[in-house]
């Protein structure tokens, strides 16, 4: 009857503008029909806010939300030439966000040599031989992704079998985790590393009983080898960057936060975005050194946009549990290490310092259990010398990556300083194979600890370390939500009551792991008025039994109101 009113509906109109206009076809001429660049009908959509947790239909209009509600009131926008997605057995959620991820380092996995697929030492050597073959005397080979964990063998490979494979090449080959890489003979000799070479601060040169080499360089000691490798073209570069955008589009990403780049990197980046647009969403860290230097006198960079948004520096504390790096209060139960520190503390306090200052936010990458404490003190120790009131930010929400061995007190000192816990649910059924080994089942009681980290009262974000890891949203929450690998195997010891709720696991993926980058106000959820990112599975990941998560698809990404992959 309201609308019949002339006077009223002109009223209307005038409030509400173009969105709103009388249908023309199809339906009565006095119904009312508003504006929307894409219409989806007949899906279950979770939206992660509680006000409003399931609707049937959602409305699009240039890059936002204009309406979320029933299949019979969305009538009203599935109308005139407005474009309309019938998602009968589908489920729409919001755009998922790997929190922790290395793009650059995807897209190369993606176009070189690619050792992740490596069911055990034997096939990993054989794709290294089959590489090498192709290549001239001289040239590199180098691959990254090997990881010896679930190998029949079980072990590194050696030196012995890659001079096997040529005494003429050298070899660089990047353990998965990034914190070691096993080189040969002849890497080494152009490296000038023999057995008085001295291990770098942060680093360690393996070496046999009879103390030589033994080719395996553990975090800044394979800088002493890396460095000499023959740089890779901007063009390759650009190349790896466009790659790396692309597979996280298909895998249902709709956002990724990149955890430690040059800032060469976010330039190319930057052009991509000017000349063809970004499919995804970065928040981009710079890493640590001479560019997290620069950054700290010019940054942030922030994207009104919000496609690509450089607001904080990656640093180091330590290294990985699986190549022994990891700093840890007590020595590895199967070497006589405790791990090292990589970060210094007369460096990268001014830093911290500077960053409160400044509004810069840190992530560092923080694995044992010395190494989560240390990381603590020295965030506790910057926001003692910095009042709120001289900060730009009060709240700086700095993070920690990784955070995977806490002892019980410094959990709670997580949710006491509000530091955000950046975790990756795959390692922890990676981890699982070996870490015993490595650590002792005692240990473990602090390992992993998503629930009583988000008990305390800690955000929780969610990430895949690719390509590190394979860098699927499935596996993700199904780590999550399971504890368990992929074959559904665990042991009693891998504390399964730490396993999170699924609404707490969607929770890490978009609306905290929004927060964690100061865009909760402007994604993550979704809403009237927010920008329009979705996943859409062919299955309900909320509510199919666990064993099932990784036989749904994700059938289309949509990045602010535009569709970015589709099955």
């Amino acid at each position: 009857f309201f609308f019949k009113q002339k006077p009223a509906y002109e009223m209307l109109r005038s409030l509400v503008g173009s969105e709103m206009c009388i249908r023309d076809s199809s339906c009565s001429k006095e119904e009312v029909c508003y504006e929307a660049d894409l219409v989806l009908v007949n899906s279950k959509i979770y939206t992660a806010n509680a006000d409003q947790w399931e609707a049937e239909a959602l409305a699009i209009l240039g890059d936002k939300f204009i309406f979320i509600g029933s299949n019979d009131d969305s009538s009203a926008y599935a109308c005139g030439s407005n474009r309309v997605l019938d998602l009968k057995d589908s489920f729409v959620f919001p755009g998922f966000i790997d929190a922790h991820a290395h793009l650059k380092g995807i897209g190369y996995r993606e176009i070189t040599l690619n050792l992740q697929g490596a069911d055990s030492l034997k096939n990993m050597l054989t794709l290294v031989q089959i590489h090498s073959n192709k290549l001239s005397d001289g040239d590199w080979v180098v691959g990254r992704g090997w990881i010896e964990k679930k190998w029949p063998e079980g072990r590194f490979p050696t030196i012995e079998e890659l001079d096997a494979i040529s005494s003429k090449k050298p070899i660089a080959l990047e353990r998965a985790d990034g914190h070691a890489i096993i080189v040969n003979s002849l890497a080494l000799k152009l490296a000038g590393i023999d057995r008085s070479t001295p291990d770098p601060i942060g680093g360690k040169i393996d070496k046999d009983a009879n103390g030589e080499p033994n080719g395996v360089l553990i975090d800044k000691a394979s800088s002493l080898v890396e460095s000499i490798i023959p740089k890779r073209t901007r063009e390759e570069e650009k190349r790896a960057l466009r790659e790396g955008l692309n597979r996280t589009a298909k895998m249902g990403w709709t956002q990724l936060h990149d955890a430690g780049s040059p800032l060469s990197d976010y330039e190319i980046l930057n052009e991509l975005k000017k000349n063809e647009g970004l499919p995804v969403r970065i928040q981009f860290y710079v890493s640590d050194g001479e560019d997290g230097n620069k950054f700290l006198d010019e940054g942030p960079y922030l994207d009104p946009d919000h496609f690509l948004t450089s607001r904080g520096i990656k640093f180091y504390a330590d290294g990985a549990i699986g190549s022994r790096g990891a700093a840890f209060f007590d020595k590895y139960d199967d070497y006589e290490t405790k791990g090292f520190l990589i970060f210094q503390k007369e460096e990268t306090i001014p830093k911290l310092v500077k960053a409160l200052v400044n509004g810069i936010q840190i992530q560092t990458h923080a694995i044992g259990d010395l190494a989560n404490k240390i990381t603590l003190d020295w965030y506790e120790e910057a926001f003692n010398k910095v009042s709120p009131e001289n900060r730009i930010i009060e709240n700086p929400r700095w993070r920690v990556e990784h955070a995977q061995n806490i002892k019980p007190e410094d959990q709670q000192r997580y949710s006491d300083l509000e530091v955000i816990a950046s975790m990756q649910p795959s390692h922890a059924i990676g981890d699982l194979h070996f870490a015993h080994k490595r650590l002792g089942e005692e240990r473990l009681k602090d390992a992993y600890t998503w629930k009583k980290l988000i008990e305390l009262g800690v955000v929780v974000v969610g990430g895949s370390d690719a390509p590190v890891e394979i860098g699927d949203p499935r596996i993700e929450f199904k780590a999550a939500v399971s504890r368990k690998d992929l074959d559904g195997f665990y042991e009693d010891w891998w504390n399964i009551e730490e396993v999170v709720s699924r609404e707490e696991a969607l929770y890490m993926f978009t609306k905290w792991a929004s927060y964690s980058v100061f865009e909760e106000d402007v994604k993550g959820t979704i809403e009237v008025g927010k920008l329009a990112d979705l996943t859409i599975f062919n299955k309900d990941i909320m509510t199919i039994p666990e064993e099932d998560i990784m036989s749904s698809e994700v059938i289309m990404t949509i990045v602010g109101g535009k569709v970015v992959y589709s099955k």
